[in-house]
């Protein structure tokens, strides 16, 4: 409660982003990364590959190991995981002129970063170290709160990444983020089950390989097509009305 002649707090809004095929997408090179890392960790080569769609990596590097006939220990996992960092470290160049921005993501992310009630991060299963390389090479970071963020080697489980980037938010900005006050923007319905599982408000985009009748049946608040003039929808409310995604 604010004291006479001072001025309210504004309200705070926490905007959890996922990175693939909601930002940017790889075209490829990415599990061109995951390939050769693969083969260097293992010296066998990737004959299958978990399904990737809104997992985070940790559990795909296990489950690939075990289709692939390895055991998924520990240490073999974070050799994997050292050598797909590595991957992204040294093919930086070719991420950045084979891959691409998605439309609308770096004017949503610019426009919702001049927003003094928006604290934007992300929230995703890549690994920390590859999550930045990936936005550094697009240049994206400038707009995320990076250390506020939730990645794939916090938690198997995406849902608890939710809670995870929430409490790190809340440190960093000096007051609680509530689940009201929490938007997950993702494009598969693993990100949206795990925001609907979180009790967050989820906006589902249509830019990744799921239909967008899918993202609504996972239990988005809304559906995009695109990022494309989506950062009005994604500022709250100051009062009333149906809060985010109106």
């Amino acid at each position: 409660m604010s004291l006479p002649g001072e001025m309210p707090s504004p309200l705070r809004q926490l905007v959890l982003w996922d990175i693939d095929h909601t930002l940017i997408e790889t075209r490829g090179v990415g599990g061109d990364i995951f390939k050769r890392a693969f083969q260097e960790v293992t010296g066998k080569g990737l004959t299958r590959r978990a399904d990737i769609s809104g997992r985070t990596e940790l559990d795909i590097m296990r489950e690939s190991l075990a289709v692939n006939g390895m055991e998924p220990t520990n240490e073999l996992v974070a050799r994997l995981a050292d050598a797909l960092v590595d991957g992204y470290e040294a093919r930086r160049d070719e991420l950045g002129q084979v891959g691409r921005v998605l439309p609308g993501a770096r004017e949503t992310l610019a426009e919702l970063a001049d927003e003094e009630t928006v604290l934007q991060t992300v929230l995703t299963g890549n690994l920390r170290s590859v999550a930045r390389i990936k936005l550094e090479v697009f240049g994206l970071d400038g707009f995320l709160d990076l250390a506020a963020g939730a990645y794939g080697d916090d938690a198997s489980d995406r849902a608890q990444l939710v809670s995870i980037a929430q409490e790190r938010a809340s440190d960093r900005f000096g007051s609680t983020f509530t689940n009201d006050q929490t938007l997950l923007v993702g494009d598969t319905p693993n990100d949206i089950r795990a925001g609907v599982a979180a009790g967050v408000r989820v906006l589902g985009v249509g830019t990744g390989k799921t239909p967008s009748a899918d993202l609504l049946n996972a239990g988005a608040s809304a559906v995009v097509d695109s990022l494309v003039g989506v950062s009005a929808r994604v500022r709250r409310r100051p009062t009333g009305g149906t809060g985010w995604l109106a």
